[in-house]
């Protein structure tokens, strides 16, 4: 992320959807939404969403590329990132940061971020903006400024990123960087998506050049406009803008797919920052889409969200086993927002009086119950309604961040921006039957990988696992 990587990114890990405070029983769950959009895509296959709305008088534009840490090839870790910070770097009728500049000049704000499937750039400013804004977008999309000296300059400062962010933070990326890479087996999904220090070290132009005309052709992108604006006259404009700049080769092929895991896997990752021990575990996802996954939503809220999830209740306000229980579903956006496969994550930290075993026995308690009986209507009711009064409250009409990437996500993704209007429905058809048939076959400890974070100075103890333990000290 260009400004701001770090709050941004913790807030995104901390709270991947913005939940209100706990709801009562009796609260009746919403019906649905209705969000204004039309959907369009120009000759050159560049896909637009536009949803108007008047509340604030404000534009809200997001550009999404089909392009994340997923589809960097080896050697070019962390070139998505990368290269996200160099979109900022001008373009042919802009200076250099002319992007913020513009934006800033008109009173706007604007920003971007790579996560595990596209990259994304947004952007809100005042109406009467909104075509400077949209022409500084297809500007850079066409002609970006990719040159030495911007490169040498992003490069240090993704370097930083990454010691600020991971290298000098206790157990830092744990969750985002270290669990996936022990949990996964195909390259795609388990490399260091922050990047290798070597790898971004010899990133040269000629590869930023070719990732951009491979990544951000128009054909494998989305526009999302959202807020006040005149319909037929920002349609029109965008055709203009746009619709001249050629379509892309067809993307190169890659494999994402996970074999199905059968058995527990354990790894160990010391650190000589840390001064309290824990754990993280990633659980393999059902389908995105599949009743399943809205299950597994489901489960994430009863067991991780609120001050009434079942974790915290038991392993820190009960027993103290646990000092901070948190996680959830793609920790790098929210349960929407990404194309493949992904984790359903845990992290527990405790104090290093109380045993590793005795922590996760504890843990493991909680999922073997739902695991072996059915939840009451009760709690399910009141789990789907907290859900989802939180997905209402991501829509956040003060930015409309939280909406444009939903939008952008279901175009990129499902080609279906109008899923936004019934998501719902693939919520209400969760039974307290099916959560259970979920939590058998998906929280399944074969279907999981358990990383224990220990303190450098701390004894590791000798644990019974179906795999050997593999000690991983950060670089």
């Amino acid at each position: 992320m260009r400004f701001g990587f770090l709050a941004v990114l913790g807030l995104i890990i901390s709270a991947p959807i913005l939940m209100p405070p706990a709801i009562a029983d009796e609260t009746i769950e919403p019906s649905g939404l209705h969000i204004d959009l039309s959907y369009h895509t120009l000759d050159n296959g560049l896909r637009v969403v536009l949803a108007e709305d008047d509340t604030v008088p404000t534009a809200t534009v997001g550009v999404y590329y089909g392009v994340g840490f997923r589809n960097e090839p080896p050697g070019q870790t962390g070139f998505a990132h990368l290269f996200e910070h160099l979109f900022f770097r001008g373009s042919r009728h802009t200076y250099d940061e002319g992007f913020h500049s513009i934006t800033g000049s008109v009173g706007g704000i604007s920003n971007g971020s790579t996560r595990l499937d596209f990259t994304n750039y947004f952007s809100v400013v005042p109406s009467n903006a909104l075509q400077t804004l949209l022409w500084a977008e297809a500007d850079r999309m066409a002609y970006p400024s990719l040159t030495q000296a911007s490169l040498d300059q992003e490069r240090e400062v993704v370097r930083n990123e990454i010691f600020v962010n991971v290298l000098n933070q206790p157990f830092g990326g744990a969750s985002w960087i270290d669990l996936p890479m022990a949990a996964n087996q195909n390259w795609h999904n388990a490399h260091n998506f922050y990047g290798d220090l070597s790898d971004l070290d010899s990133a040269t132009v000629k590869e930023a050049t070719e990732f951009f005309r491979t990544y951000y052709a128009p054909n494998n992108a989305v526009l999302v406009v959202a807020g006040s604006f005149d319909h037929a006259e920002t349609l029109a404009y965008i055709d203009t803008l746009f619709t001249p700049i050629p379509a892309g080769e067809a993307l190169p092929e890659i494999d994402v797919s996970e074999p199905r895991q059968e058995i527990e896997r354990r790894s160990v990752l010391e650190d000589e920052l840390a001064n309290q021990p824990g754990f993280v575990i990633g659980y393999h996802m059902p389908e995105r889409g599949s009743p399943e996954y809205f299950a597994m939503v489901i489960l994430d809220q009863l067991l991780n969200k609120g001050g009434d999830g079942l974790l915290r209740q038991h392993m820190v306000d009960e027993t103290g086993l646990a000092a901070r229980v948190g996680g959830g579903i793609n920790l790098l956006g929210n349960p929407f927002n990404y194309d493949g496969p992904i984790l359903w994550t845990v992290s527990v930290m405790h104090d290093d009086t109380q045993p590793f075993e005795e922590v996760l026995a504890a843990f493991d308690d909680n999922i073997e119950n739902l695991r072996a009986d059915l939840i009451s209507e009760t709690d399910l009711r009141r789990a789907r309604s907290k859900f989802m009064a939180g997905f209402y409250a991501q829509l956040d009409y003060s930015t409309r961040f939280g909406l444009v990437d939903l939008l952008a996500s279901f175009a990129l993704f499902d080609d279906d921006p109008s899923r936004i209007n019934n998501i719902h429905q693939g919520f209400e058809q969760v039974t307290p039957e099916l959560i259970r048939s979920t939590a058998l076959e998906y929280l399944r400890p074969g279907n999981r990988t358990v990383l224990q974070l220990v303190p450098i100075e701390a004894d590791i103890v000798a644990t019974d696992t179906s795999e050997p333990v593999v000690a991983r000290s950060k670089p």
